[in-house]
C-alpha cells in the first residue's frame, strides 16, 4: 500500500476546507423592493434613504432570495438571515 506524504495530505485539507469557507460565505441574492407591494424598485430607492425627499415617494427594503416574476419578488424574506445562501456544508433555514 502507498503512502502519502504529509504535504498531500495537509494541501489536499486546506482545498476543502477553502472550498467549504467559500461556499458558506455566498451572499443571497439582494433586491431593492417595496415593503407594501412587493414590486421591485431601483436600488436608490433602499440607498441613502430613499432618494427623495418627497413623501410620495417609495422608500425600499432589501429583499433577499426568492425570485423575480412581473416585478413581483416571491419565495424570500426581508431578513437576511432566514434566507439560505446555499453551499455544501452550510446550515440554514428557508425563507419567510
Amino acid at each position: 500500500m502507498r503512502r502519502l506524504r504529509s504535504s498531500t495530505v495537509v494541501l489536499g485539507g486546506m482545498g476543502v476546507l477553502a472550498a467549504t469557507i467559500t461556499a458558506c460565505g455566498s451572499e443571497p441574492d439582494r433586491r431593492c423592493v417595496d415593503p407594501l407591494t412587493r414590486e421591485e424598485l431601483p436600488s436608490y430607492r433602499c440607498e441613502s434613504g430613499g432618494g427623495s425627499d418627497d413623501d410620495s415617494t417609495t422608500r425600499g427594503a432589501y429583499y433577499y432570495g426568492g425570485s423575480v416574476r412581473d416585478k413581483r419578488v416571491s419565495g424570500g424574506s426581508f431578513d437576511k438571515t432566514a434566507v439560505d445562501s446555499g453551499g455544501f456544508g452550510c446550515s440554514g433555514t428557508g425563507g419567510g
